[in-house]
Parts: C-alpha cells; sequence; structure tokens
C-alpha cells in the first residue's frame, strides 16, 4: 500500500536526480519540518558517488545484494541509490521522518534491483537488530549533543569488515568547525579514516567543501 502522503501545509517539491543509466530517481521533500526533510548536497554527492568506477571499480557491482543500512537517512535519497544498485538496504530515522521515507520508496520502487525498507532507528539505542556490511551517512555530523550517541552506534553496529562511508559537508559559521573537530578526534579512537579524493567523486556532482570518507573499525 502507498505511503500516506503528508498534509496539504507540508507539502513540498521533488528533487530529481539522474542516474548513469539516464532512469531518474524522483525525491520528495517537504517545505517545513527540520533537517532531514530536504535533500541535501552532501546526500547527493554520495549517491552519485556509489555509481562511479571510483568506488565501483570500473564496472563492478560491490553494493548487490549487500546489506547496507543508512543512517540519517531524511529523505533516503543515498540509501535508494543504494538499493537501484542491488542492494539490500534498511533507511533509518526518527519516527517523524517514515511516512516521508515510504513514500520515497514508493515512488521509486520500479528502479529497485535490491530491497528497501524504511525503519525507526535513534542513535544511541538498541541495534541488535542490524548486521550490514555497508553503513551509508550523510551530512550527519551537526549537532554537538547527538555526536556521542552516534559514535555509539556507528561502534555498535560496526564489524571489523563495515564498510562505514561518511559523506559531509564542511562548515565555517559558528561552532561547526568545533563539532566536527571533536567528531573526529572521538572517531579515530576505534575507527581508522581514508579520505577519498575529489577525482573519485561523481565527475558533476562534487564540491571542495564536500568530503567522502571510508571508515573501518580499527584492527585489534
Amino acid at each position: 500500500m502507498a505511503a500516506t502522503p503528508p498534509e496539504p501545509a507540508l507539502r513540498g517539491f521533488v528533487r530529481t536526480v539522474e542516474k548513469r543509466d539516464g532512469s531518474v530517481l524522483r525525491l520528495h521533500q517537504y517545505g517545513s519540518g527540520g533537517v532531514g526533510c530536504v535533500v541535501w548536497d552532501a546526500a547527493l554527492v554520495l549517491a552519485k558517488y556509489l555509481e562511479t568506477p571510483g568506488f565501483s571499480g570500473d564496472g563492478a557491482r560491490p553494493l548487490s545484494r549487500r546489506s547496507v543500512l543508512e543512517l540519517g537517512a531524511g529523505t533516503g535519497a543515498v540509501g535508494l541509490m543504494a538499493a537501484t544498485l542491488g542492494a539490500n538496504v534498511v533507511l533509518t530515522d526518527l519516527e517523524e521522518l517514515q511516512d516521508l521515507l515510504k513514500m520515497n520508496i514508493d515512488v521509486n520502487k520500479h528502479l529497485v534491483t535490491g530491497s528497501v525498507q524504511a525503519k525507526v532507528l535513534k542513535w544511541g539505542e538498541e541495534v541488535a537488530e542490524f548486521a550490514p556490511d555497508y553503513i551509508l551517512m550523510a551530512d550527519c555530523i551537526y549537532y554537538e549533543e547527538s555526536l556521542e550517541p552516534l559514535l555509539k552506534t556507528l561502534k555498535d553496529l560496526a564489524g571489523p569488515e563495515t564498510c562505514i562511508i561518511c559523506c559531509y559537508e564542511q562548515r565555517t559559521m559558528g561552532k561547526n568547525p568545533e563539532i566536527e573537530k571533536k567528531y573526529f578526534e572521538l572517531l579515530q579512537l576505534d575507527f581508522d579514516l581514508e579520505k577519498i579524493p575529489l577525482q573519485k567523486h561523481d565527475e558533476e556532482y562534487r564540491s571542495e567543501d564536500i568530503h567522502i570518507l571510508h571508515i573501518q573499525r580499527k584492527k585489534m
């Protein structure tokens, strides 16, 4: 059954993302309701990166039949792209984003070659039901009070072979630099980080201010 549309006051517009095969993802956004209700630039950069030879190895399909979990999915742009590339995806976010996620799943289900579903996941709480091969996250670093719950969730979810792909826009206003610095200091206590060079991002969807990292648990 199709997801229930948002109330008229929250109706927004549709953001389209053309894939390399010419098909188009259609992503509904809300006109109001918080940071998770729109498609942010970092989400577009990460979604398109999943299609690039820099990630896929010149035509290989590393996401095909792999379990993928997107944290802070918002509109679901990144996870839906992964599902069109053959991944079995769980889009996770707070309860108030579930209707939007389910709507976007329904609108794009004809493009999905793996599987996709939406579930509630609050950072810092129980995650035992999930065992992903990949964790995707775009622009999840923004509130200081969310850093430790996010890091706990990453540690609980990530096994020794789990690949975490994080994309974020570097911001210079207010407390953003301080929050980013603290996050990466804490993250590197348990994880190794590899920054992906800009030339390996999508040719069009890239920016000097948007960074992609591959992250894995430190070897004991």
